[in-house]
């Protein structure tokens, strides 16, 4: 079983369209929330690190939509790791509705994957994964354990 970091968002009314549901490009944005919230407490270091050379450029990103979502359904977003790839790192998504505090549906699946690039003279060029971010990332790999481990409860 995967361990996973856990983003959870309350869903408002800015995140719903004309027909009431969740619009479809907001679990994408949901995505780089619980990475950044992984990168302010797991690696604070890399997140230092933005604002001067180091830039983690998306490179693909998707979602597979299983039910709809609707204001005030509160979403837990889970992160695991999916591979490390030389400078790339392609990580996974699950998205569960949740119900009486326990995770009870689950709602979409997605997949992102970023490049680590260093700024260098104007240009982006790659670079290793940093340190302090594999040791982060590594914690959410594949596991025997079914232990969870990180969760992070986040609204908003």
């Amino acid at each position: 079983m995967k361990r996973y970091f856990e983003y959870e968002h309350l869903v408002t009314l800015a995140d719903t369209n004309l027909v009431g549901n969740v619009y479809f490009a907001n679990h994408l944005s949901w995505q780089g929330a619980c990475r950044e919230c992984f990168l302010a407490t797991e690696a604070p270091g890399v997140v230092r690190r933005l604002a001067d050379d180091l830039a983690l450029v998306t490179v693909s990103c998707s979602c597979d939509y299983f039910s709809e979502l609707y204001a005030l359904d509160m979403v837990s977003v889970r992160m695991s790791l999916q591979s490390i790839d030389a400078n790339r790192i392609t990580m996974d998504f699950a998205y569960w509705r949740r119900a009486d505090g326990r995770p009870a549906q689950l709602v979409a699946r997605g997949r992102q994957t970023v490049a680590c690039m260093k700024r260098e003279g104007g240009r982006l060029l790659p670079t290793a994964v940093p340190d302090e971010l594999r040791r982060a990332l590594d914690r959410y790999a594949d596991s025997a354990s079914a232990r969870h481990v990180g969760v992070m409860k986040a609204v908003g």
